[in-house]
């Protein structure tokens, strides 16, 4: 299989190609520099593997949930490209990505993923190790508030990993659930290459119905208000 994909859901703009065995990936942690490290880092990529994307099977994408923006523009721009080379497009989560380089660097069974949401919530992924050592969720992606985490105290504390920026970003989240992890990944944002490895486990659908997954449908929205 030959794969090209991206994701810019977080502060991260990442990009991977991976032709068999073969990977390349290009990986920047910049904020708010997606727009003009993106185009690049594909171009590079493929020139690097002597491929076009006409010679693809397929473009991954980091499908969130994560940045608003950072969303739209990996969405629109593989949207582009998928529609120019007659590509079908892989949506893969982007929390499920962070767990994926946690279970393949520890032995963790669970990994807790947040992402800040910003108006003190976080993108909240829970996975488990599934086969061949792919993260598996237990449960939706979904917004949380910075409160326990129910289903860790159903876990098991020795296995279970926290990783992503959202538990630095909010401590009180960190301090409410501390005694039932058992463990803190430096893993804050996903990367490409895990998103490769992800892509068994989704289907490939047409450019047009890709549907970046928001979580919170309005965004300007003040929590519990209704006020924007």
């Amino acid at each position: 299989m030959k794969l090209l994909a991206i994701d810019t859901s977080s502060l991260a703009c990442t990009v991977a190609l991976g032709i068999g065995d073969q990977l390349i990936e290009r990986h920047e942690e910049q904020p708010r520099e997606h727009t003009r490290l993106l185009m690049p880092m594909i171009r590079d990529v493929l020139e690097q593997a002597g491929v076009v994307l006409g010679d693809l099977d397929a473009i991954v994408l980091g499908n969130g949930p994560g940045s608003f923006i950072g969303m739209r523009i990996a969405a629109s721009v593989c949207q582009g490209l998928a529609h120019g080379a007659g590509l079908n497009i892989i949506p893969v989560s982007s929390l499920a990505a962070v767990a994926a380089e946690v279970m393949d660097s520890t032995d963790a069974t669970i990994v807790a993923v947040t992402q800040d949401a910003h108006m003190h919530e976080v993108y909240l992924g829970l996975y488990e190790r599934g086969g061949r050592n792919l993260p598996m969720p237990v449960c939706d992606e979904r917004l949380h508030a910075q409160g326990v985490i129910e289903e860790l105290q159903r876990g098991e504390r020795v296995s279970t990993v926290a990783a992503g920026q959202g538990w630095q970003r909010y401590p009180k989240l960190l301090a409410a659930n501390e005694t039932l992890l058992g463990g803190h990944s430096g893993i804050l944002y996903p990367r490409a290459s895990c998103l490769l490895a992800l892509a068994e486990l989704s289907t490939a659908i047409p450019p047009q119905d890709i549907q970046p997954a928001y979580l919170r449908q309005k965004v300007a929205e003040i929590p519990g208000t209704g006020e924007s």
